[in-house]
């Protein structure tokens, strides 16, 4: 058995590369921090009730300064955040206006919450919240904020707390007695708008600690809150790549082959007739990424995992490139395809074909999944993150979540899940292919602390898949990512 460890990979920033996100963007400027295209000034537009836009708009004035590290023994962990100015670190400054907020009245808020049937109040909730945002579109913002009423969040989750404070991504959990996912829900409804620009939900927890919510069954918290820094480093990093800007990349490897990567997840329609409809996210080196709606899938006899037919897959695919090609003007010269379930030999015909005819020299399949194997050494934190192991010629195990050394510590909560590489078609090694997995961990720009589970491949293509749910056959669907993260 033989194991190997990774160092921690390196991104690109304005001026430099760091392994760290926050402290890259702190030293050395986002990305295109010189271009004329990066967003200098950033209109906020904000949904929410009276109390909870002032809280909000509160906040982001406190986050114009700095805020202070967290005391801790893992200073790398829980740096500073250095404010948000042109002057400083991201080189953008928000803009706020009175026009530009769309308050809900207590009297609105009170007929949402009337009833008692959960699935209701949420969709009263969208209708309000998308009307509102339908207002301020007309005004052109670049990103829009709503700033979630307490109120509400008590009437959607009446007996627990099982919301995720520490970041946007999640939005309020849906119980399993619900069948309406309130955050997935405005999100479709919200891009389908004429206009539409990106939606960032911020939880009151957010920009006050002491809102925090309590579980009423266990008269405690389900899980700690996020420091004040990281909540400040998170918000303006996801609301700065939601204004069309590009904060970090992977760093560019002239010696390489230009690739593509693309992620295909599985989601199961809403009205749950209909088996699994496939998903795809493309993504260069820059992080860009062009969101594609896939074909049926169905879940097959043998292996009692979700497929493509041989067609879907090549349709797939040739979406895909051909959306590839409209954004970025050249097709790859290599493709390497994340799936949440191993590859048949339908799909494998029907990917290679696709590739071929879009004359792509080198097209790799890998599937993605969590692992119930598990690693232990002997120290006082759990195995390193980027350790990696092969099982045989086509299996393999990498740790994307674990110590770092960075850190100086294990940064999570519960002991870590490593990664099973399955390596269905592959050209490169897999230690190279389980590198630049490692590497896509860290293209999340809802969460600025590196060590990111799953790369952005099939984390992108499951919350696509989240949202697209809620969304008609004929609904548009924009192609930027940031619609929904």
């Amino acid at each position: 058995m033989k194991i190997l460890r990774f160092d921690e990979p390196e991104l690109q920033f304005g001026t430099s590369t760091h392994v760290d996100i926050r402290f890259g963007l702190m030293n050395y400027s986002p990305l295109d921090f010189d271009s004329d295209a990066a967003p200098k000034r950033i209109r906020v537009g904000i949904v929410g009730s009276a109390a909870s836009i002032e809280g909000l708009r509160d906040w982001l004035e406190r986050c114009r300064n700095e805020i202070p590290a967290k005391q801790s023994r893992q200073p790398n962990l829980f740096p500073r955040f250095p404010g948000f100015r042109s002057d400083i670190a991201f080189c953008s400054e928000l803009t706020f206006d009175s026009a530009l907020e769309r308050p809900i009245s207590s009297a609105a808020i009170g007929d949402i919450i009337t009833g008692t049937v959960r699935d209701e109040q949420k969709v009263r909730a969208v209708t309000a919240i998308v009307g509102e945002v339908r207002s301020l579109l007309e005004k052109k913002p670049d990103v829009i904020v709503c700033a979630l009423p307490p109120q509400l969040l008590d009437a959607f989750e009446p007996d627990d707390d099982s919301v995720d404070l520490n970041n946007e991504e999640s939005g309020p959990s849906t119980p399993d007695t619900d069948t309406i996912d309130f955050h997935h829900l405005l999100k479709a409804r919200c891009m389908a708008l004429p206009r539409a620009c990106p939606l960032q939900l911020v939880l009151p927890g957010t920009y006050d600690s002491k809102s925090r919510r309590r579980g009423k069954k266990r008269g405690r918290d389900i899980r700690p809150l996020q420091d004040d820094a990281t909540r400040a480093w998170n918000f303006h990093t996801a609301l700065y790549y939601k204004a069309n800007g590009v904060p970090w990349r992977l760093v560019h490897d002239p010696s390489k082959l230009q690739t593509c990567f693309v992620g295909v997840g599985f989601y199961r329609t809403l009205d749950r007739e209909s088996l699994f409809a496939s998903v795809a996210q493309v993504f260069n080196e820059r992080g860009n990424g062009v969101v594609v709606r896939g074909e049926a899938a169905v879940v097959e006899k043998e292996d009692r995992q979700v497929h493509l037919s041989a067609d879907n897959a090549y349709i797939l695919l040739c979406r895909a490139l051909d959306e590839y090609r409209s954004e970025h003007k050249t097709i790859p010269a290599r493709i390497v395809v994340h799936k949440t379930s191993s590859h048949n030999a339908a799909e494998i015909d029907g990917f290679t074909r696709a590739a071929k005819e879009h004359r792509v020299e080198y097209c790799e399949l890998l599937s993605l999944g969590k692992s119930f194997i598990r690693l232990f050494r002997n120290a006082e934190y759990p195995p390193l993150r980027g350790t990696f192991l092969s099982l045989d010629d086509r299996n393999h195990l990498l740790y994307t979540r674990g110590s770092v050394e960075f850190y100086a510590t294990y940064p999570g909560m519960y002991m870590p899940r490593s990664i099973l590489i399955g390596c269905d078609r592959v050209e490169q090694t897999p230690r190279f292919l389980a590198e630049e997995i490692l590497t896509l961990t860290k293209m999340n720009w809802n969460d600025t602390q590196f060590d990111g589970g799953m790369p952005i491949t099939i984390r992108a293509a499951r919350q696509v898949g989240n949202i697209l749910k809620y969304s008609g056959q004929n609904d548009p669907v924009p192609s930027q990512y940031s619609f929904y993260m």
